[in-house]
């Protein structure tokens, strides 16, 4: 475990106490994706990012900042209008770091019976007032389902880390004939938190909706395209904070496709406004999206093959996180429930 911190370094008398939170909420139809036949991935991201920002700040007793968020499998849809349920528990802390595991549940309003739909692992660095890295409060496990807990985050850092340098390896360049979407926009106040950046969340929502973009064009069969849901968003490492009257430029395309999925990387640029051509690269993250059937079923979609150079080596560095990503261990929704 790593050594406690220096009493000094704690910003809040509260810190250190409450190591989880749980919010409830009704989802609205403005967290509705295309075609209205379930919620979006991208509210559901933004979802989670909120609630482990919330246990975060609790735990560090000061302002945090999404680092990493993980192997987040939307295992089944949540109807549009049900209430929400989004419960983040700490896991695991290092120096300045806190991993946090979130689950989102979802149950009819007049039933009230919560079923999971969602859980990945958050890595939140806490900053002092300088904007450096500020020490966390030690956490320890208490309980079976905490220790098993920390062992499923402590087993992903050498797969997380193996796959960010893939990721963060690879050029991406005009010089590719593969399906993409650019989507370009200045950030609004109304996205920020208390430190002035841009939510997480709502970054990854960014990503999502682009990453839809992408997909429904390859697809383009009328409601079907208008029904692609994503499946899977992982390798979301965050590197550059954006800041209110940023330009934000958003690359997602298509990399790989399987027989009923497609895979998109989706890649955020951001800089001033005034030099539009002075980016840099803030996030990127690897979607896996499927147009499901009316029974929930994943559809075929059409395939895309790679011809020039770079849509070849992109086709086979993204087989490759596949594989790296079959090794992870899945984190069992009811073991992040338990008390």
């Amino acid at each position: 475990m790593t050594p406690d911190a220096e009493p000094a370094a704690l910003a809040h008398p509260a810190a250190g106490r409450d190591d989880r939170i749980t919010l409830r909420f009704l989802a609205t139809p403005g967290d509705t994706a295309a075609g209205g036949r379930s919620v979006a991935a991208g509210s559901v991201m933004e979802w989670i990012d909120k609630a482990a920002y919330a246990c975060a700040v609790g735990w560090a007793g000061g302002y945090c900042v999404t680092a990493y968020v993980g192997n987040m499998r939307h295992r089944r849809p949540i109807p549009p209008g049900s209430l929400i349920e989004v419960s983040a528990r700490i896991v695991h802390t290092g120096t300045t770091s806190m991993h946090i595991v979130a689950t989102v549940a979802s149950a009819d309003v007049s039933t009230r019976e919560y079923t999971p739909a969602t859980t990945c692992i958050l890595v939140f660095v806490a900053k002092g007032a300088d904007g450096r890295p500020a020490p966390v409060p030690a956490w320890s496990p208490v309980s079976a389902a905490d220790a098993e807990l920390q062992r499923l985050a402590l087993d992903r850092i050498a797969s997380r880390t193996e796959i960010k340098s893939l990721m963060l390896d690879e050029e991406y360049t005009d010089a590719s004939a593969a399906p993409r979407t650019t989507l370009r926009f200045l950030v609004p106040p109304g996205v920020v938190n208390w430190g002035g950046k841009a939510h997480g969340g709502t970054v990854m929502r960014w990503m999502d909706e682009a990453a839809y973009a992408v997909t429904a064009a390859w697809v383009r069969d009328g409601a079907e395209a208008s029904a692609a849901v994503g499946a899977y968003s992982g390798g979301i490492h965050f590197f550059t904070p954006i800041s209110i009257g940023d330009l934000v430029e958003i690359d997602a395309r298509i990399v790989y496709t399987s027989a009923r999925s497609a895979h998109v990387v989706s890649r955020v640029l951001t800089g001033d406004p005034r030099t539009p051509h002075e980016r840099r690269l803030a996030t990127l993250c690897m979607s896996v999206f499927v147009v499901p059937s009316p029974d929930g079923e994943a559809l075929p979609v059409p395939q895309w093959l790679p011809e020039l150079a770079e849509d070849v080596r992109l086709h086979t560095h993204a087989r490759r996180i596949l594989e790296l990503r079959e090794r992870i261990e899945p984190i069992p929704a009811g073991l992040t429930l338990e008390a």
